[in-house]
C-alpha cells in the first residue's frame, strides 16, 4: 500500500467492537448514582443516589433501549449494543459539564443558575452529538436521524418540566394535570430554578447544534461525492459497522465505485499415482482485501476450502486497487479456478530450482514441463504489494524466455509496517519494478535449459495455535516440498499479511539447516487479520523461536511424506469487479484530508455554536 493508504489503515486502532448492552447500562446507572451524590444535598446519601440515578440515569435507560427500535423503524441499523454505548457517553457528557459548572459555581459569584444553564447546553450538545453519531451511522437524512437521535435530550427535558414544577409558571391544566406533570415535591430543590423560557432555550440551542452539524457534515461530504459520486457517510457508516459490529454494508459502498476487470486465475496442481489431488497453488491475480472478511479479505481460506489436495493460495502481484468489492466476487475466482483445473495436462517430470537475482529482486523458480512456478521476494529490503501491471509484464519476460504458463507468487515477505513515506509499493517505472523483471527473464531462461527429471512431492500442515489477534490466519502454516534429481525446494506459506523485517532469512536459514537444499517463504496476505491491527504482521505478536520451530518441524513431516507426483498449469481468466485504478488512493486521500481537517473545523463550530449560546443566555437574563 502507498503512504496514504497507510495513514487511512493505521486509523482502524481507533475503532472498537462496542461492549455488550448490560456493561454500558451497568456503569451508566453507577456514574448516576456517583453524580447524585455530589449534586444533591439531601440528608441521606442513598437518597442522594437514587435522585441521580432517576434524574440522570432514566434518560440514558430510555435512550438506549429506544433508540434501536426507533431507528430501525425508520430503516437504520442501530443495534441495543451501539444506542447503550451512545446514550452512555451522552450521559458522560452531562455529568462531566454539570461537575465542572458547579465547581465553577463554587469558586466564583456565579449560583446554582448559572448550573442549570450548563445543564441546558449539555442537554443540546447531547442531542447534536447523537444527531451526528446517527448520521454516521444510520441515517443521511437529517429530519429523520433526528427523532433516535432526540430521544435522549427529549426525555431529559420531560423530566425537568415535570419535576422542576414548572407547569406552575403556566397556570394550565386541573388537578389531575397538575398532580402528574407538576411534581417539584418529589424533586430535589436544585430544580425548582428551571423556568418554561428554559425549554425554549433548549430547542434553540438544539437547533443552532443540529444547523452547525448538518453544516459540518455536508463540508465533509462534498469532495467524496465531487470525485467518487457517493457519499462518505456510505463509507462511515459501513466502516464502523464492519469493524464493531461485523456488519457487510460497507461491501455495498464499494460495490458502488468498484470497476469491472478480467483477471487471470492460475492454478497448479499436483497428483498422486492414483490420480488423487495431493496440493493444488491457486493464484488469482486481485489482492485478499481490503479488511477482515469484506471483499476477498478472507480469500485464501476459500480457496482452500475449495481444493481437493492441501491448498496453498499465495499472494499475487496485485495491489490495492484490484480488492474484490463483495464475498460474491470471489465465487468467480473459484468457478475460474474449476476450469483451469479441468484443463490441466499433466507431466511426470520437473526440474531442478534456480534463483535469479537482480538489484533487489530474487526469484525462485522451478519449472514444471513447459509452465513454471516463480515466487519473488525483495527481502531482506522491506516491500508491500506489487502492483498489477508489474506482475503482467514480469510474466511476460517468462513467457520470453520460454515458459509457457508462469505462476508468479509476490513473496509478500519482508515489510516495516506503516513507517516512512514510501511503504515499498512496487509501481511500473520504479527501479524495483525493472529489477523484477530482469530476474524473472533471468529465471525463465535458465529454467528453459534445465533438464527434466521425476518429481516426489511431500507436505505438512498446521493450524498452529496461533489465530487473528496473533497476524496468523485460519490456515495457518503450510509446506510443500519438492524433491528433484536428489535436490529438496521447500514453500513455506503462512497464512498471514506480510513480515517482520529479517524473519524470513532467519526462517529460511533454519529450514536449510534441516537438510532442505532451497527455501522460499510466502504469505497468503490475508486481510482477515487486520481487523485487529491495521498491519499486524507476521512475527509483530507471536515469538520469533516459536514460529521457526514449527516450520522446521512441519518440513521435517513434508520430507517423511514423500511420493511421486505428476503436476501441470493452466489459466483461466474472470470477470470480477474490484475496487479499480486509482479508486484506492482517492479514497484514502478524501478520508485523511477529512480527518486531518476535521478537528480543527469542528472545533470551529464548536466554539462559534458555544459563543452564540452565552450570547443567548446574556440577551435572556437581560
Amino acid at each position: 500500500m502507498t503512504a496514504t493508504q497507510g495513514n487511512l489503515a493505521s486509523l482502524s486502532r481507533y475503532i472498537f467492537r462496542a461492549p455488550g448492552w448490560p456493561t454500558s447500562l451497568g456503569f451508566a446507572l453507577l456514574l448516576a448514582a456517583v453524580a447524585g451524590i455530589g449534586a444533591f444535598d439531601s440528608a441521606y446519601t442513598l437518597a442522594d443516589a437514587y435522585e441521580g440515578v432517576f434524574f440522570v440515569g432514566i434518560p440514558t435507560l430510555v435512550a438506549a433501549f429506544l433508540t434501536m427500535p426507533v431507528d430501525r423503524w425508520l430503516g437504520g441499523q442501530f443495534t441495543y449494543n451501539r444506542s447503550s454505548l451512545l446514550a452512555l457517553a451522552c450521559e458522560v457528557v452531562v455529568v462531566a459539564t454539570i461537575s465542572a459548572a458547579g465547581a465553577v459555581a463554587l469558586a466564583t459569584s456565579l449560583d446554582q443558575a448559572f448550573v442549570i444553564d450548563a445543564l441546558l447546553v449539555a442537554l443540546a450538545g447531547v442531542f447534536a452529538f447523537r444527531l451526528a453519531v446517527v448520521m454516521a451511522v444510520s441515517h443521511r437524512n437529517p429530519f429523520r436521524a433526528a427523532i433516535p437521535a432526540s430521544i435522549q435530550t427529549v426525555t431529559a427535558a420531560v423530566l425537568l418540566f415535570v419535576y422542576s414544577g414548572t407547569l406552575r409558571y403556566l397556570e394550565l391544566g386541573g388537578p389531575i394535570l397538575q398532580a402528574y406533570l407538576a411534581r417539584s415535591a418529589k424533586a430535589p430543590d436544585e430544580l425548582g430554578l428551571v423556568a418554561p423560557q428554559d425549554f425554549l432555550l433548549l430547542g434553540g440551542m438544539c437547533v443552532l447544534y443540529s444547523l452547525g452539524v448538518y453544516g459540518l457534515i455536508r463540508v465533509f461530504d462534498r469532495p467524496w461525492r465531487r470525485s467518487l459520486g457517493v457519499s462518505g457517510l456510505d463509507f462511515l457508516q459501513g466502516f464502523i459497522g464492519h469493524i464493531a459490529e461485523g456488519t457487510r454494508e460497507l461491501e455495498e459502498f464499494f460495490e458502488e465505485i468498484g470497476e469491472g476487470a478480467i483477471v487471470p486465475v492460475t492454478v497448479f496442481s499436483a497428483r498422486r499415482a492414483d490420480g488423487t489431488e495431493k496440493a493444488r497453488f491457486v493464484l488469482p491475480m486481485i489482492h485478499p482485501g481490503p479488511m477482515g472478511e469484506i471483499g476477498g479479505g478472507n480469500l485464501p481460506k476459500r480457496v482452500a476450502e475449495e481444493s481437493e489436495g492441501l491448498a496453498f493460495p499465495p499472494h499475487a502481484t496485485a495491489g490495492h486497487d484490484f480488492n474484490l468489492v463483495t464475498r460474491g466476487e470471489v465465487e468467480r475466482l473459484i468457478d475460474a479456478a474449476g476450469r483451469a483445473s479441468a484443463r490441466i495436462t499433466y507431466g511426470e517430470t520437473a526440474t531442478r530450482s534456480v534463483r535469479a537475482t537482480a538489484g533487489e529482486a530474487s526469484v525462485l523458480g522451478q519449472r514444471f514441463g513447459d509452465d513454471a512456478l516463480l515466487v519473488a521476494s525483495f527481502a531482506p529490503i522491506p516491500t508491500d504489494d506489487v502492483e498489477y501491471g508489474v506482475g503482467m509484464s514480469a510474466m511476460a519476460e517468462a513467457r520470453a524466455a520460454g515458459i509457457e504458463n508462469p505462476l508468479l507468487v509476490d513473496a509478500h515477505n519482508c515489510n516495516d509496517g506503516l513507517e516512512g513515506e514510501d511503504l515499498g509499493h512496487v509501481t511500473p517505472g520504479s527501479q524495483r519494478s525493472f529489477d523484477l523483471y530482469a530476474a524473472t527473464a533471468e529465471a525463465g531462461e535458465r529454467l528453459a535449459d534445465l533438464d527434466e527429471h521425476p518429481v516426489e512431492l511431500g507436505t505438512a500442515w498446521d493450524e498452529t495455535p496461533w489465530d487473528v489477534r496473533d497476524g496468523i490466519g485460519p490456515l495457518g502454516i503450510r509446506v510443500a516440498v519438492f524433491r528433484v534429481d536428489g535436490e529438496e525446494t521447500a514453500y513455506v506459506l503462512i497464512d498471514g499479511n506480510n513480515m517482520e523485517p529479517g524473519l524470513r532469512g532467519r526462517i529460511v536459514e533454519a529450514v536449510r539447516g534441516s537438510g532442505v537444499d532451497v527455501t522460499e517463504v510466502m504469505t497468503t496476505d490475508t486481510h482477515v487479520v487486520n481487523t485487529v491491527e491495521s498491519v499486524n504482521q507476521v512475527g509483530e505478536a507471536i515469538d520469533d523461536g516459536a514460529l521457526i520451530e514449527r516450520i522446521v518441524a512441519l518440513t521435517k513431516q513434508a520430507r517423511g511424506d514423500y511420493e511421486p507426483v505428476t503436476a501441470g498449469m493452466a489459466t483461466e481468466r474472470a470477470e470480477v469487479t474490484v475496487f479499480g485504478n486509482d479508486r484506492t488512493e482517492t479514497l484514502a486521500s478524501h478520508a485523511n484530508a477529512v480527518i486531518s481537517m476535521g478537528g480543527a473545523l469542528t472545533a470551529a463550530v464548536v466554539l462559534a455554536a458555544m459563543a452564540i449560546s452565552v450570547l443567548i443566555f446574556f440577551l435572556a437574563a437581560s
